[in-house]
Formats: C-alpha cells, sequence, structure tokens
C-alpha cells in the first residue's frame, strides 16, 4: 500500500501539474491574461492543487487539480479559443505520456520503469477521462467549441440542467465497475497497448 502510494502521488501531481499548467499556457498564448495575473503560469505544484481534490487523491486514490481560469472576453474567438484551451490539458498528457513511453523502451532500465510506468498510466487515464463530453470536464468545452453555433447552445444548456446529474451517474460505482470507467477504459487500454 505505502510503496503504490510513494509511487502514484508524485505520478499524478505531474501529470495534474502539467494538465493545468497546459490550459494556463494555451489561455495565455490566445490573448488572455487571467491565468498569468493568478500565477497559474507556472510548473509549480503548489500552484495547482486543490486542498479537497489532493485530500481525495490521498484517502479515495481520485482526485482533482484547481481548475485554470480564463475570460472568453480577452479571446479573439472565444468558443473556438476556449476548446482549445480546454484541449490542451489532455493533449500534454497524452504527449508526455508518449515521451516517456520512448524514454523507457530506449533506455531499458528496470529503475526507469519502476517510476515512468505510473506517470505513463496516469497521464493517460487523466487524459482521457478529461475528454469525456460533460461538464466539468475538459470534454465538455472542446464539445461546445467544435459543434455548430445551434447545437452547441442545445448542448450547454442540456449540460446545464444535467450535467451534474450525468456526471454523478458516470462516477458511481454501479456493479463494481462505474459508466465512465466502462466507456474509457477501452480507448485507455488501447493507447497504453501501443505505448508500453
Amino acid at each position: 500500500m505505502f510503496s503504490e502510494l510513494l509511487f502514484f502521488l508524485p505520478a499524478l501531481i505531474i501529470a495534474i501539474t502539467i494538465h493545468e499548467f497546459a490550459h494556463a499556457w494555451m489561455a495565455d498564448r490566445l490573448g488572455d491574461p487571467t491565468p498569468q495575473l493568478q500565477g497559474r503560469l507556472s510548473l509549480n505544484p503548489l500552484k495547482h492543487l486543490d486542498p479537497i481534490g489532493t485530500l481525495m487523491l490521498l484517502f479515495f486514490r481520485f482526485g482533482w487539480g484547481k481548475p485554470v481560469e480564463f475570460d472568453p472576453y480577452n479571446l479573439r474567438h472565444p468558443r473556438r479559443d476556449a476548446a482549445l484551451i480546454s484541449l490542451a490539458g489532455p493533449a500534454v498528457n497524452l504527449i508526455l505520456a508518449t515521451a516517456l513511453s520512448l524514454v523507457l523502451k530506449f533506455s531499458g532500465s528496470p529503475l526507469f520503469s519502476i517510476f515512468l510506468y505510473p506517470v505513463i498510466l496516469i497521464n493517460i487515464n487523466l487524459a482521457i477521462f478529461n475528454l469525456l463530453p460533460v461538464p466539468p470536464l475538459d470534454g465538455a468545452k472542446i464539445l461546445y467549441g467544435i459543434l455548430p453555433a445551434d447545437w452547441a447552445d442545445e448542448y450547454n444548456d442540456f449540460m446545464g440542467r444535467y450535467g451534474t446529474i450525468l456526471l454523478i451517474l458516470l462516477i458511481i460505482p454501479i456493479g463494481g465497475s462505474s459508466l465512465a470507467i466502462n466507456l474509457i477504459m477501452p480507448v485507455i487500454n488501447g493507447i497504453t497497448k501501443l505505448l508500453l
């Protein structure tokens, strides 16, 4: 238990930190200074860890980082740019997982694998989970940004009313496994097989 936690927690902190940093970086690149003004344009994990989310990680192995705030009025193309900001987090998790899997393959070091394997797996899991199109996950903002305007508004209204209920239904374990796990595990397993 303790040895698992020893590798699991640092891996999760790395994944959350780069995920939230990527959101902040993309918002800054697209013209919104809000993340920089809030000190979020940083790779310091303390800037990105949410106190409750971190406690949840310690006790339940499920948690979250502090969401990066951005002001859509500072963006040239608010819907599209919000989707790009949201996509940046999962994208950088997958990029890191890919890069580390290459390091792992070419190093051949058992010591590297002890540390890198959990980092790779957690980055894949975090990326794919966040792509589910239910608020407050990144997938919701990505889908809103790519749908035609009238569909996007209907989707936004629907999720405003039922998004929380849907998220709860997705993550509550029923019969030993949650619907979210059943939906994303084939994708996670496929990417893991490809990279490792």
